[in-house]
Protein backbone atom coordinates (compact mmCIF):
# COMPACT_ATOMS: atom_id res chain seq x y z
CA UNK A 1 0.00 0.00 0.00
CA UNK A 2 1.40 3.18 -1.11
CA UNK A 3 0.76 6.30 0.66
CA UNK A 4 1.86 9.87 -0.77
CA UNK A 5 3.54 12.53 1.97
CA UNK A 6 2.84 15.94 1.16
CA UNK A 7 5.16 17.51 3.59
CA UNK A 8 6.11 17.45 7.65
CA UNK A 9 8.99 15.84 8.68
CA UNK A 10 9.99 16.36 12.37
CA UNK A 11 6.55 14.47 13.07
CA UNK A 12 7.87 13.34 15.78
CA UNK A 13 9.25 15.73 18.05
CA UNK A 14 6.00 18.11 16.93
CA UNK A 15 3.80 14.94 18.18
CA UNK A 16 5.83 14.63 21.41
CA UNK A 17 5.57 18.56 22.56
CA UNK A 18 2.36 18.67 22.07
CA UNK A 19 1.89 15.81 24.26
CA UNK A 20 3.98 17.28 26.65
CA UNK A 21 2.40 20.42 26.36
CA UNK A 22 -1.39 18.51 26.92
CA UNK A 23 0.22 16.90 30.07
CA UNK A 24 1.74 20.58 31.51
CA UNK A 25 -2.15 21.74 31.42
CA UNK A 26 -3.46 19.05 33.08
CA UNK A 27 -0.85 19.66 35.83
CA UNK A 28 -1.64 23.70 35.99
CA UNK A 29 -5.24 22.36 36.38
CA UNK A 30 -4.22 20.22 39.08
CA UNK A 31 -2.26 22.63 41.30
CA UNK A 32 -5.10 24.64 40.75
CA UNK A 33 -7.56 22.56 42.54
CA UNK A 34 -5.52 20.70 45.03
CA UNK A 35 -4.48 21.19 48.64
CA UNK A 36 -1.30 22.84 49.99
CA UNK A 37 -0.48 19.84 51.10
CA UNK A 38 -0.11 17.83 48.03
CA UNK A 39 2.38 20.85 46.74
CA UNK A 40 5.16 17.60 47.39
CA UNK A 41 3.61 15.30 45.02
CA UNK A 42 3.02 18.05 42.42
CA UNK A 43 6.94 19.63 42.46
CA UNK A 44 7.73 16.23 42.18
CA UNK A 45 4.92 15.75 38.98
CA UNK A 46 6.63 18.49 37.57
CA UNK A 47 9.96 17.23 38.06
CA UNK A 48 9.00 13.97 35.96
CA UNK A 49 7.41 16.38 32.88
CA UNK A 50 10.99 18.19 33.08
CA UNK A 51 12.66 15.00 33.04
CA UNK A 52 9.85 13.73 30.12
CA UNK A 53 10.60 17.07 27.91
CA UNK A 54 14.58 16.47 28.21
CA UNK A 55 13.99 13.16 27.00
CA UNK A 56 12.33 14.24 23.89
CA UNK A 57 14.71 16.74 23.03
CA UNK A 58 17.29 14.11 23.62
CA UNK A 59 15.47 11.46 21.48
CA UNK A 60 13.74 13.72 18.38
CA UNK A 61 15.17 12.29 16.04
CA UNK A 62 13.28 9.12 16.82
CA UNK A 63 10.66 7.86 13.89
CA UNK A 64 7.49 7.71 15.53
CA UNK A 65 6.68 9.05 19.56
CA UNK A 66 3.91 6.14 19.78
CA UNK A 67 4.70 5.71 23.85
CA UNK A 68 6.07 8.83 25.79
CA UNK A 69 7.22 6.91 28.96
CA UNK A 70 9.00 8.40 32.01
CA UNK A 71 12.68 8.98 31.95
CA UNK A 72 14.75 6.18 34.16
CA UNK A 73 17.29 7.69 36.38
CA UNK A 74 17.42 9.12 40.19
CA UNK A 75 13.33 8.26 39.88
CA UNK A 76 12.58 5.05 41.52
CA UNK A 77 9.46 2.52 42.07
CA UNK A 78 8.98 3.92 45.39
CA UNK A 79 9.17 7.49 44.44
CA UNK A 80 6.34 6.77 41.85
CA UNK A 81 3.99 5.29 43.96
CA UNK A 82 4.94 7.69 46.27
CA UNK A 83 3.02 10.40 43.83
CA UNK A 84 0.40 8.19 42.84
CA UNK A 85 -0.37 7.96 46.76
CA UNK A 86 -1.77 11.79 46.35
CA UNK A 87 -3.99 10.95 44.10
CA UNK A 88 -2.38 14.00 41.40
CA UNK A 89 -1.29 11.60 38.79
CA UNK A 90 -3.93 8.89 38.79
CA UNK A 91 -4.88 10.11 35.05
CA UNK A 92 -1.66 10.75 34.12
CA UNK A 93 -0.79 8.90 30.56
CA UNK A 94 1.81 6.25 30.47
CA UNK A 95 1.20 5.92 26.98
CA UNK A 96 -0.55 7.67 23.66
CA UNK A 97 -3.35 5.35 24.05
CA UNK A 98 -3.96 6.53 27.17
CA UNK A 99 -5.29 10.15 25.77
CA UNK A 100 -8.82 11.20 25.51
CA UNK A 101 -9.83 10.20 21.75
CA UNK A 102 -10.15 13.90 21.17
CA UNK A 103 -6.57 14.65 21.60
CA UNK A 104 -5.30 11.36 19.68
CA UNK A 105 -7.01 12.62 16.86
CA UNK A 106 -5.74 16.41 16.87
CA UNK A 107 -2.26 14.29 17.20
CA UNK A 108 -2.55 12.06 13.88
CA UNK A 109 -4.06 15.20 12.31
CA UNK A 110 -0.79 16.68 12.20
CA UNK A 111 0.64 13.70 10.33
CA UNK A 112 0.82 13.14 6.36
CA UNK A 113 -1.25 10.40 4.03
CA UNK A 114 1.95 8.32 4.53
CA UNK A 115 2.93 8.78 8.11
CA UNK A 116 -0.93 8.30 9.01
CA UNK A 117 -0.98 4.86 6.80
CA UNK A 118 1.98 3.57 8.70
CA UNK A 119 0.42 4.70 12.31
CA UNK A 120 -2.61 2.50 11.39
CA UNK A 121 0.09 -0.49 10.65
CA UNK A 122 1.15 -0.42 14.23
CA UNK A 123 -1.44 -2.04 16.34
CA UNK A 124 -5.11 -2.97 16.16
CA UNK A 125 -6.03 0.16 18.09
CA UNK A 126 -4.21 2.41 15.86
CA UNK A 127 -5.33 0.71 12.97
CA UNK A 128 -9.04 1.69 13.70
CA UNK A 129 -8.02 5.12 14.90
CA UNK A 130 -6.12 5.86 11.28
CA UNK A 131 -8.37 4.47 9.18
CA UNK A 132 -11.34 6.05 10.32
CA UNK A 133 -9.48 9.41 10.87
CA UNK A 134 -11.57 12.72 9.42
CA UNK A 135 -8.06 13.44 7.72
CA UNK A 136 -8.94 11.12 4.87
CA UNK A 137 -11.54 13.03 3.69
CA UNK A 138 -9.34 16.10 3.39
CA UNK A 139 -6.37 14.35 1.83
CA UNK A 140 -8.92 13.61 -0.81
CA UNK A 141 -10.41 17.12 -1.70
CA UNK A 142 -6.98 18.50 -1.53
CA UNK A 143 -6.15 16.62 -3.94
CA UNK A 144 -9.06 15.67 -6.63
CA UNK A 145 -11.79 17.15 -4.75
CA UNK A 146 -15.13 15.76 -3.80
CA UNK A 147 -16.23 12.48 -4.95
CA UNK A 148 -18.98 13.28 -8.06
CA UNK A 149 -21.01 10.13 -6.11
CA UNK A 150 -21.33 10.49 -1.99
CA UNK A 151 -23.81 8.17 -2.12
CA UNK A 152 -20.90 5.46 -1.55
CA UNK A 153 -20.26 7.13 1.53
CA UNK A 154 -22.32 6.52 4.42
CA UNK A 155 -25.40 4.63 2.71
CA UNK A 156 -25.16 1.78 4.80
CA UNK A 157 -24.29 -1.08 1.59
CA UNK A 158 -22.14 -3.57 2.10
CA UNK A 159 -20.10 -2.22 -0.28
CA UNK A 160 -19.39 1.13 0.84
CA UNK A 161 -15.51 2.45 1.13
CA UNK A 162 -14.21 4.72 3.47
CA UNK A 163 -12.57 7.86 2.59
CA UNK A 164 -9.25 6.05 3.45
CA UNK A 165 -10.04 3.40 0.66
CA UNK A 166 -11.09 6.35 -1.59
CA UNK A 167 -7.55 7.71 -1.50
CA UNK A 168 -5.43 5.03 -1.39
CA UNK A 169 -7.60 3.46 -4.89
CA UNK A 170 -7.36 7.24 -6.79
CA UNK A 171 -3.85 7.19 -5.71
CA UNK A 172 -3.02 4.35 -6.77
CA UNK A 173 -4.97 4.82 -10.32
CA UNK A 174 -2.63 8.15 -10.60
CA UNK A 175 0.23 6.05 -11.15
CA UNK A 176 -0.88 4.60 -14.29
CA UNK A 177 -0.12 7.31 -16.51
CA UNK A 178 3.77 6.31 -16.50
CA UNK A 179 2.94 2.72 -17.42
CA UNK A 180 1.26 0.86 -20.78
CA UNK A 181 -1.28 2.63 -22.56
CA UNK A 182 -4.28 2.06 -26.17
CA UNK A 183 -4.29 4.67 -28.56
CA UNK A 184 -8.06 5.24 -29.63
CA UNK A 185 -8.93 7.12 -32.52
CA UNK A 186 -12.45 8.65 -32.80
CA UNK A 187 -13.61 10.01 -36.11
CA UNK A 188 -16.91 12.46 -36.92
CA UNK A 189 -15.43 15.57 -37.73
CA UNK A 190 -14.80 17.20 -40.51
CA UNK A 191 -12.95 19.94 -39.98
CA UNK A 192 -10.33 20.76 -36.99
CA UNK A 193 -11.07 20.04 -33.44
CA UNK A 194 -10.75 23.03 -31.52
CA UNK A 195 -11.57 21.71 -28.09
CA UNK A 196 -12.48 18.74 -25.88
CA UNK A 197 -14.04 18.25 -22.59
CA UNK A 198 -14.24 15.05 -20.33
CA UNK A 199 -17.02 14.44 -18.03
CA UNK A 200 -15.30 11.71 -16.02
CA UNK A 201 -18.25 10.85 -13.63
CA UNK A 202 -20.14 10.63 -16.68
CA UNK A 203 -17.67 9.02 -18.46
CA UNK A 204 -18.91 11.06 -21.51
CA UNK A 205 -16.77 13.13 -23.43
CA UNK A 206 -17.32 16.18 -25.51
CA UNK A 207 -15.79 17.84 -28.46
CA UNK A 208 -16.27 20.49 -31.15
CA UNK A 209 -14.08 22.79 -33.69
CA UNK A 210 -13.97 24.43 -36.76
CA UNK A 211 -17.25 22.33 -38.40
CA UNK A 212 -19.50 24.57 -36.04
CA UNK A 213 -20.81 21.65 -34.20
CA UNK A 214 -20.87 19.67 -31.01
CA UNK A 215 -20.61 16.12 -30.91
CA UNK A 216 -20.66 13.77 -27.52
CA UNK A 217 -19.35 10.43 -27.32
CA UNK A 218 -19.28 7.60 -25.17
CA UNK A 219 -16.14 7.51 -23.40
CA UNK A 220 -15.85 3.24 -22.44
CA UNK A 221 -16.98 2.60 -26.41
CA UNK A 222 -15.68 5.02 -28.21
CA UNK A 223 -19.16 5.50 -29.98
CA UNK A 224 -20.72 9.29 -30.72
CA UNK A 225 -23.73 9.65 -29.27
CA UNK A 226 -24.70 12.74 -30.18
CA UNK A 227 -23.85 15.61 -32.42
CA UNK A 228 -25.70 19.43 -32.03
CA UNK A 229 -26.81 21.09 -35.35
CA UNK A 230 -24.46 23.29 -37.35
CA UNK A 231 -24.35 26.73 -34.85
CA UNK A 232 -22.64 28.50 -37.66
CA UNK A 233 -19.39 29.52 -36.39
CA UNK A 234 -16.03 28.19 -35.01
CA UNK A 235 -16.62 26.75 -31.77
CA UNK A 236 -13.91 27.12 -29.31
CA UNK A 237 -14.81 26.66 -25.85
CA UNK A 238 -16.90 24.17 -24.00
CA UNK A 239 -17.73 22.83 -20.62
CA UNK A 240 -19.96 20.87 -18.90
CA UNK A 241 -21.07 19.14 -15.39
CA UNK A 242 -24.10 16.39 -14.90
CA UNK A 243 -26.29 19.51 -14.95
CA UNK A 244 -25.55 21.85 -17.66
CA UNK A 245 -23.31 22.37 -21.58
CA UNK A 246 -22.08 24.66 -22.41
CA UNK A 247 -20.42 25.90 -25.85
CA UNK A 248 -19.06 29.38 -27.22
CA UNK A 249 -17.98 30.06 -30.28
CA UNK A 250 -16.30 33.17 -32.82
CA UNK A 251 -19.89 35.09 -32.98
CA UNK A 252 -20.33 35.58 -29.27
CA UNK A 253 -23.16 33.81 -28.50
CA UNK A 254 -22.74 30.80 -25.84
CA UNK A 255 -24.87 27.75 -26.26
CA UNK A 256 -26.77 25.85 -23.44
CA UNK A 257 -28.20 22.64 -22.76
CA UNK A 258 -29.73 21.31 -19.58
CA UNK A 259 -29.85 18.27 -18.87
CA UNK A 260 -32.88 16.17 -19.35
CA UNK A 261 -34.55 13.49 -16.83
CA UNK A 262 -34.61 9.99 -18.75
CA UNK A 263 -32.37 10.25 -20.84
CA UNK A 264 -29.43 7.51 -20.45
CA UNK A 265 -26.56 10.41 -21.46
CA UNK A 266 -27.91 13.71 -20.12
CA UNK A 267 -28.08 16.26 -22.96
CA UNK A 268 -30.57 16.25 -26.10
CA UNK A 269 -27.99 18.11 -28.46
CA UNK A 270 -30.65 17.60 -31.41
CA UNK A 271 -33.57 19.21 -29.18
CA UNK A 272 -35.89 16.37 -30.04
CA UNK A 273 -36.89 15.29 -26.63
CA UNK A 274 -36.97 18.67 -25.05
CA UNK A 275 -37.53 22.20 -26.66
CA UNK A 276 -37.17 24.00 -22.90
CA UNK A 277 -33.60 22.05 -22.49
CA UNK A 278 -31.60 24.52 -24.59
CA UNK A 279 -31.05 28.00 -24.59
CA UNK A 280 -28.94 31.21 -25.68
CA UNK A 281 -26.72 33.53 -23.71
CA UNK A 282 -24.96 37.13 -25.93
CA UNK A 283 -23.24 39.68 -24.26
CA UNK A 284 -20.20 39.41 -25.56
CA UNK A 285 -19.16 41.39 -29.07
CA UNK A 286 -15.96 39.24 -29.89
CA UNK A 287 -15.27 35.63 -29.76
CA UNK A 288 -15.78 33.50 -27.14
CA UNK A 289 -12.69 31.46 -26.32
CA UNK A 290 -13.28 30.21 -22.76
CA UNK A 291 -15.78 28.82 -20.67
CA UNK A 292 -15.81 27.30 -16.73
CA UNK A 293 -18.84 25.77 -14.53
CA UNK A 294 -18.90 26.12 -10.82
CA UNK A 295 -22.30 24.92 -8.34
CA UNK A 296 -23.84 27.93 -9.37
CA UNK A 297 -22.37 30.10 -11.99
CA UNK A 298 -21.14 29.92 -15.55
CA UNK A 299 -17.79 31.86 -16.68
CA UNK A 300 -17.13 33.15 -19.91
CA UNK A 301 -14.36 34.74 -21.41
CA UNK A 302 -13.77 36.45 -24.78
CA UNK A 303 -11.81 38.61 -27.26
CA UNK A 304 -13.57 42.06 -26.42
CA UNK A 305 -11.52 41.68 -23.58
CA UNK A 306 -13.86 40.90 -20.96
CA UNK A 307 -14.60 37.82 -18.69
CA UNK A 308 -18.48 37.65 -17.46
CA UNK A 309 -19.84 35.68 -14.85
CA UNK A 310 -23.64 34.16 -15.24
CA UNK A 311 -26.16 33.00 -12.93
CA UNK A 312 -26.76 29.26 -13.32
CA UNK A 313 -30.63 29.52 -12.79
CA UNK A 314 -31.11 32.91 -14.12
CA UNK A 315 -29.22 32.98 -16.87
CA UNK A 316 -28.36 36.81 -16.37
CA UNK A 317 -25.02 38.44 -16.30
CA UNK A 318 -24.12 39.31 -12.66
CA UNK A 319 -20.53 40.99 -13.27
CA UNK A 320 -18.32 41.96 -16.00
CA UNK A 321 -14.27 41.98 -15.56
CA UNK A 322 -12.22 43.86 -17.75
CA UNK A 323 -9.08 43.22 -19.22
CA UNK A 324 -6.49 45.20 -21.31
CA UNK A 325 -5.95 42.46 -23.76
CA UNK A 326 -7.49 39.18 -25.40
CA UNK A 327 -8.87 36.62 -23.07
CA UNK A 328 -6.87 33.11 -23.66
CA UNK A 329 -8.28 31.61 -20.81
CA UNK A 330 -9.73 31.55 -17.09
CA UNK A 331 -9.82 28.98 -14.25
CA UNK A 332 -12.29 29.73 -11.35
CA UNK A 333 -12.12 28.63 -7.61
CA UNK A 334 -14.06 29.09 -4.83
CA UNK A 335 -14.47 33.25 -4.64
CA UNK A 336 -11.58 33.47 -6.97
CA UNK A 337 -11.15 33.51 -10.90
CA UNK A 338 -7.68 33.21 -12.68
CA UNK A 339 -7.76 34.92 -16.28
CA UNK A 340 -4.97 35.12 -18.52
CA UNK A 341 -5.05 38.38 -21.09
CA UNK A 342 -1.98 38.68 -23.17
CA UNK A 343 1.05 37.77 -21.57
CA UNK A 344 0.15 38.52 -17.94
CA UNK A 345 -1.86 36.60 -15.49
CA UNK A 346 -5.11 38.16 -13.32
CA UNK A 347 -6.77 36.82 -9.92
CA UNK A 348 -9.73 38.33 -9.50
CA UNK A 349 -12.10 38.89 -6.57
CA UNK A 350 -15.64 37.05 -7.43
CA UNK A 351 -18.01 38.46 -5.10
CA UNK A 352 -16.67 42.26 -5.07
CA UNK A 353 -14.77 42.24 -8.59
CA UNK A 354 -11.51 43.81 -7.24
CA UNK A 355 -8.61 42.57 -8.60
CA UNK A 356 -6.62 40.67 -6.30
CA UNK A 357 -3.35 39.70 -8.35
CA UNK A 358 -1.12 40.38 -11.26
CA UNK A 359 1.57 38.18 -12.61
CA UNK A 360 3.10 40.58 -14.92
CA UNK A 361 4.90 38.96 -18.25
CA UNK A 362 4.12 35.67 -17.26
CA UNK A 363 5.58 34.72 -20.69
CA UNK A 364 7.44 36.22 -23.93
CA UNK A 365 3.83 36.65 -25.93
CA UNK A 366 0.70 35.08 -25.13
CA UNK A 367 -0.31 33.06 -22.19
CA UNK A 368 -2.59 30.59 -24.00
CA UNK A 369 -3.69 28.27 -21.29
CA UNK A 370 -4.16 27.77 -17.22
CA UNK A 371 -4.83 25.24 -15.21
CA UNK A 372 -4.98 25.80 -11.60
CA UNK A 373 -4.22 23.09 -8.12
CA UNK A 374 -7.91 22.03 -6.86
CA UNK A 375 -6.88 23.63 -3.58
CA UNK A 376 -6.16 27.13 -5.58
CA UNK A 377 -3.20 27.51 -4.45
CA UNK A 378 -0.86 27.07 -6.85
CA UNK A 379 -1.66 28.25 -10.82
CA UNK A 380 -0.24 26.65 -13.94
CA UNK A 381 0.54 28.97 -17.03
CA UNK A 382 1.51 27.71 -20.69
CA UNK A 383 2.41 30.54 -23.19
CA UNK A 384 3.66 30.94 -26.45
CA UNK A 385 7.16 30.81 -25.67
CA UNK A 386 6.75 27.29 -25.29
CA UNK A 387 7.29 27.03 -21.32
CA UNK A 388 5.14 26.74 -18.32
CA UNK A 389 4.83 27.90 -15.24
CA UNK A 390 3.98 27.04 -12.21
CA UNK A 391 2.91 29.74 -10.02
CA UNK A 392 1.64 29.70 -5.97
CA UNK A 393 -0.93 32.43 -5.03
CA UNK A 394 -1.12 33.63 -1.55
CA UNK A 395 -2.79 36.37 -0.49
CA UNK A 396 -1.12 36.15 3.91
CA UNK A 397 2.77 37.81 2.57
CA UNK A 398 3.52 41.04 0.88
CA UNK A 399 4.31 39.26 -2.00
CA UNK A 400 1.32 37.50 -3.29
CA UNK A 401 2.74 35.31 -6.14
CA UNK A 402 6.06 33.39 -6.27
CA UNK A 403 7.66 31.34 -8.98
CA UNK A 404 7.60 27.67 -7.90
CA UNK A 405 9.21 25.85 -11.42
CA UNK A 406 9.55 25.96 -15.14
CA UNK A 407 9.50 23.48 -17.86
CA UNK A 408 9.99 23.95 -21.66
CA UNK A 409 9.20 20.99 -23.31
CA UNK A 410 7.82 22.17 -26.45
CA UNK A 411 9.32 23.55 -29.50
CA UNK A 412 5.89 25.35 -29.92
CA UNK A 413 3.26 27.54 -28.33
CA UNK A 414 1.34 25.57 -25.37
CA UNK A 415 -1.76 26.08 -26.09
CA UNK A 416 -3.99 23.70 -23.30
CA UNK A 417 -3.48 22.49 -20.20
CA UNK A 418 -4.80 19.73 -17.86
CA UNK A 419 -4.50 18.90 -14.42
CA UNK A 420 -5.51 16.24 -12.53
CA UNK A 421 -3.31 15.44 -9.12
CA UNK A 422 -0.55 14.88 -9.50
CA UNK A 423 -0.03 14.87 -13.60
CA UNK A 424 -0.07 18.25 -15.56
CA UNK A 425 -0.66 17.67 -18.78
CA UNK A 426 0.17 19.93 -21.93
CA UNK A 427 -0.62 20.14 -25.86
CA UNK A 428 1.57 22.12 -28.16
CA UNK A 429 1.71 23.11 -31.93
CA UNK A 430 4.80 20.92 -32.11
CA UNK A 431 2.28 17.23 -31.95
CA UNK A 432 3.23 16.48 -28.80
CA UNK A 433 1.98 16.00 -25.14
CA UNK A 434 4.07 16.40 -21.80
CA UNK A 435 3.42 14.66 -18.62
CA UNK A 436 4.33 16.77 -15.50
CA UNK A 437 4.73 15.25 -11.99
CA UNK A 438 4.53 17.58 -9.99
CA UNK A 439 3.95 16.07 -6.47
CA UNK A 440 7.06 16.82 -4.53
CA UNK A 441 6.94 20.38 -5.47
CA UNK A 442 3.12 21.14 -4.21
CA UNK A 443 4.57 18.58 -0.97
CA UNK A 444 7.22 21.80 -0.44
CA UNK A 445 4.39 24.74 -0.84
CA UNK A 446 4.84 25.90 2.77
CA UNK A 447 8.36 26.73 1.92
CA UNK A 448 7.49 28.53 -1.52
CA UNK A 449 7.27 31.96 -0.18
CA UNK A 450 11.11 32.24 0.34
CA UNK A 451 11.30 31.50 -3.29
CA UNK A 452 12.48 34.05 -6.54
CA UNK A 453 9.47 35.74 -7.58
CA UNK A 454 8.92 35.37 -11.49
CA UNK A 455 9.52 39.00 -12.68
CA UNK A 456 9.47 38.51 -16.63
CA UNK A 457 9.32 36.48 -19.32
CA UNK A 458 12.68 35.01 -19.42
CA UNK A 459 13.24 31.96 -18.10
CA UNK A 460 16.76 30.41 -17.07
CA UNK A 461 17.09 27.38 -18.88
CA UNK A 462 19.71 25.95 -16.27
CA UNK A 463 17.02 25.51 -13.82
CA UNK A 464 14.27 24.28 -16.10
CA UNK A 465 13.14 20.82 -14.77
CA UNK A 466 12.55 18.20 -17.42
CA UNK A 467 8.54 16.43 -17.48
CA UNK A 468 8.30 13.15 -16.58
CA UNK A 469 6.92 11.88 -20.04
CA UNK A 470 6.42 12.82 -23.69
CA UNK A 471 3.69 11.18 -25.97
CA UNK A 472 4.32 11.65 -29.67
CA UNK A 473 3.39 10.46 -32.92
CA UNK A 474 1.48 13.77 -33.99
CA UNK A 475 2.29 15.14 -37.47
CA UNK A 476 0.20 18.38 -36.63
CA UNK A 477 -0.75 21.09 -34.35
CA UNK A 478 -2.80 20.12 -31.18
CA UNK A 479 -5.08 22.81 -29.57
CA UNK A 480 -6.97 21.07 -26.45
CA UNK A 481 -6.03 18.58 -23.65
CA UNK A 482 -8.11 16.91 -20.91
CA UNK A 483 -7.29 14.35 -18.58
CA UNK A 484 -9.71 11.84 -16.41
CA UNK A 485 -10.86 8.35 -15.81
CA UNK A 486 -7.24 6.89 -16.72
CA UNK A 487 -7.67 8.13 -19.50
CA UNK A 488 -5.46 11.37 -21.84
CA UNK A 489 -7.88 12.98 -25.01
CA UNK A 490 -6.67 15.36 -27.25
CA UNK A 491 -8.32 17.42 -30.74
CA UNK A 492 -5.87 19.37 -33.01
CA UNK A 493 -5.57 20.04 -36.47
CA UNK A 494 -6.34 16.56 -38.58
CA UNK A 495 -10.02 16.75 -37.01
CA UNK A 496 -9.41 13.23 -35.00
CA UNK A 497 -9.76 13.19 -31.54
CA UNK A 498 -6.92 10.81 -29.66
CA UNK A 499 -7.54 8.57 -26.95
CA UNK A 500 -4.94 7.51 -24.83
CA UNK A 501 -6.34 4.46 -22.87
CA UNK A 502 -4.12 3.54 -19.55
CA UNK A 503 -6.87 0.94 -18.42
CA UNK A 504 -4.49 -1.63 -18.93
CA UNK A 505 -1.58 -0.15 -17.23
CA UNK A 506 -3.91 -0.38 -14.27
CA UNK A 507 -4.89 -3.99 -14.91
CA UNK A 508 -1.49 -4.90 -14.90
CA UNK A 509 -0.56 -2.98 -11.69
CA UNK A 510 -3.39 -4.51 -10.30
CA UNK A 511 -1.55 -7.97 -11.19
CA UNK A 512 1.72 -6.51 -10.04
CA UNK A 513 0.00 -5.55 -6.20
CA UNK A 514 -1.51 -9.00 -6.16
CA UNK A 515 1.45 -11.19 -6.83
CA UNK A 516 3.19 -8.86 -4.46
CA UNK A 517 0.73 -9.43 -1.87
CA UNK A 518 0.99 -13.55 -2.76
CA UNK A 519 4.55 -13.51 -2.36
CA UNK A 520 4.80 -11.41 0.63
CA UNK A 521 1.86 -13.52 2.59
CA UNK A 522 4.29 -16.85 1.34
CA UNK A 523 7.74 -15.37 2.84
CA UNK A 524 5.52 -14.75 6.06
CA UNK A 525 4.71 -18.39 6.44
CA UNK A 526 7.30 -19.03 5.89
CA UNK A 527 8.95 -17.43 8.40
CA UNK A 528 6.27 -18.46 10.90
CA UNK A 529 6.88 -22.10 9.96
CA UNK A 530 10.87 -20.95 10.53
CA UNK A 531 10.02 -19.85 13.86
CA UNK A 532 8.12 -22.92 14.94
CA UNK A 533 10.70 -25.18 14.00
CA UNK A 534 13.38 -23.41 15.26
CA UNK A 535 11.34 -23.08 18.72
CA UNK A 536 10.62 -26.81 18.26
CA UNK A 537 14.74 -27.56 17.98
CA UNK A 538 15.37 -25.58 20.78
CA UNK A 539 12.96 -27.56 22.86
CA UNK A 540 14.17 -30.90 21.73
CA UNK A 541 18.08 -29.77 22.56
CA UNK A 542 17.03 -28.56 25.93
CA UNK A 543 15.70 -31.78 26.51
CA UNK A 544 18.96 -33.85 25.37
CA UNK A 545 20.80 -32.21 26.84
CA UNK A 546 18.80 -32.82 30.07
CA UNK A 547 18.93 -36.43 29.10
CA UNK A 548 22.96 -36.15 28.07
CA UNK A 549 23.33 -34.55 31.87
CA UNK A 550 21.38 -37.59 33.34
CA UNK A 551 23.80 -40.35 31.90
CA UNK A 552 26.59 -38.55 32.83
CA UNK A 553 25.88 -38.39 36.14
CA UNK A 554 24.95 -41.98 36.21
CA UNK A 555 28.02 -42.53 34.56
CA UNK A 556 30.45 -41.09 37.10
CA UNK A 557 28.86 -42.53 39.63
CA UNK A 558 29.05 -45.86 38.37
CA UNK A 559 32.36 -45.21 37.86
CA UNK A 560 33.26 -43.93 41.24
CA UNK A 561 31.19 -47.02 42.42
CA UNK A 562 33.60 -49.39 40.63
CA UNK A 563 36.75 -46.92 41.70
CA UNK A 564 35.31 -47.63 45.58
CA UNK A 565 35.06 -51.34 44.96
CA UNK A 566 38.55 -50.98 43.42
CA UNK A 567 40.02 -49.46 46.34
CA UNK A 568 38.28 -51.91 48.83
CA UNK A 569 39.35 -54.65 47.49
CA UNK A 570 43.08 -53.12 46.98
CA UNK A 571 43.34 -52.69 50.73
CA UNK A 572 41.62 -56.05 51.87
CA UNK A 573 44.90 -57.47 50.00
CA UNK A 574 46.96 -55.57 51.34
CA UNK A 575 45.95 -56.14 54.66
CA UNK A 576 45.89 -59.84 54.06
CA UNK A 577 49.40 -59.78 53.03
CA UNK A 578 50.55 -57.79 55.71
CA UNK A 579 49.00 -60.71 58.49
CA UNK A 580 50.90 -63.05 56.13
CA UNK A 581 54.19 -61.09 56.95
CA UNK A 582 53.75 -61.43 60.00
Amino acid sequence: MAFECQGGSHVSEILSAFVVDSLGERIDSEVQISDPAENCGVEHLESKVFDLETTVEETGKSEHASELKFKKGNSSLHDRKEVLSHGVVSCFPQSLTDLPPALVSEILNCLDPKELGIVSCVSTLFQRLASEHYAWKEFYRERWGLPGAPALLGSGCSNEKSWKELFVERNFRSRTFMGRYNIEYLYGHTEAVRTVFLLASAKLLFTAGYDSTVRMWDLEEGLSISSSRPLGCTMRAVAADTKLLVAGGTDGFIQCWRAVEGIPHLFDLRGHQSQDSESRLWEHVGAVTSLALDLSKIYSGSWDMTVRIWDRTSLKCLRVLRHSDWIWGLVPHDTTVATSSGSDVYVWDINSGTLMTVIQNAHSGNAYSLARSHTGDFLFTGGEDGAIHMFEISHLIDRDFSHVASWIPHSGPVYALAFEFPWLVSASADGQLALVDVRKLLRTKKSTSAKKILKTGSVDRTKVEPPQRMLHWFSSDLFSVDIGADRIVCGGEEGVVRIWNFSQALEIERRARALRGIRLENRMRRRRLQIEMNSKGGRLQIEMNSKCGRTDQCSVAAKNSVNGDRNSVWHSKRGMSGKLKA
